[in-house]
């Protein structure tokens, strides 16, 4: 969805403000998903929200939907054939193959199955955390694949680990979620934290905060607070684009 924002924000206003011969109209992007609603970790006001600033940028949001068939020229979408070159697969990847490796229970995706300490069972010298975890203690399903996920999980696992090597039994891993957020676009985003739920520039900005200050120094975050804000109040986002000669006078468009 994010990545769907962007390219319909590219489209939409980059390009027509830096290119004279580029139509915006001629591009088509479809966001398609195969569940009822965009953003599902998201509560259902805010995947309302997301989905209407995503057809804001001329985006097209297709729910209920899935992809049977990719090749060079064509997406198939349900019984619908879409002219497309360029597919971008962003619904997951498989797990990676090192969990099979390991004599341990795999969930469908392939993920391990880890105890609530997040060691394998039967290898309590072995510690799984991010993607290749299942871990289904907590809530009864597997903690999302996410980035604050993994990053308390491996902080959870190196104790755990002092605590073996001092002779002492692992602690259980608990979750502690701190809220989710996600851009579309300038000035639009949904953010979950807590019993508190924004959306548009309020949300946005709350994104741009948070990571501005995982940065590392004060200088970066600093220069990159200003960048964004410069960027952000005079519109001054470009983008370049090599094309082929498909005839003469086309390539120098760039320049003109």
């Amino acid at each position: 969805m994010e990545l769907a924002g962007a390219m319909g924000e590219l489209a939409c206003s980059v390009l027509r403000l830096d290119f004279r011969r580029i139509d915006p109209r001629n591009a088509r992007i479809i966001l398609v998903e195969a569940g009822p609603r965009v953003l599902p970790g998201f509560a259902e006001d805010l995947s309302a929200r997301a989905e209407d600033a995503l057809r804001k940028l001329c985006v097209e949001v297709r729910l209920n939907s899935t992809v049977s068939s990719i090749d060079s020229e064509n997406v198939v979408i349900g019984s619908e054939t879409v002219p497309s070159e360029t597919v971008i697969w962003a619904a997951g990847v498989e797990a990676s193959p090192l969990g099979r490796s390991i004599e341990a229970d795999l969930d469908q995706k392939g993920r391990i199955l880890v105890e609530p300490d997040l060691s394998v069972p039967g290898h309590p010298e072995i510690f799984v955390v991010g993607d290749l975890s299942a871990f289904v203690h907590q809530t009864g399903a597997s903690l999302p694949a996410l980035a604050p996920v993994a990053v308390q999980q491996g902080r959870h696992a190196a104790r755990n680990i002092i605590l073996r090597c001092k002779g002492l039994q692992s602690q259980p891993f608990y979750y502690v979620d701190r809220g989710i957020l996600a851009t579309i676009g300038r000035g639009a985003a949904v953010a979950h934290l807590g019993p508190l739920k924004l959306s548009g520039v309020p949300a946005w900005v709350v994104w741009a905060l948070v990571h501005i200050f995982q940065l590392i120094g004060f200088r970066n975050r600093f220069v990159v607070m200003f960048e964004w804000a410069w960027a952000y109040v005079t519109y001054k986002r470009s983008a370049r684009l090599i094309i082929r000669a498909h005839e003469e006078g086309i390539a120098n468009s760039s320049e003109n």
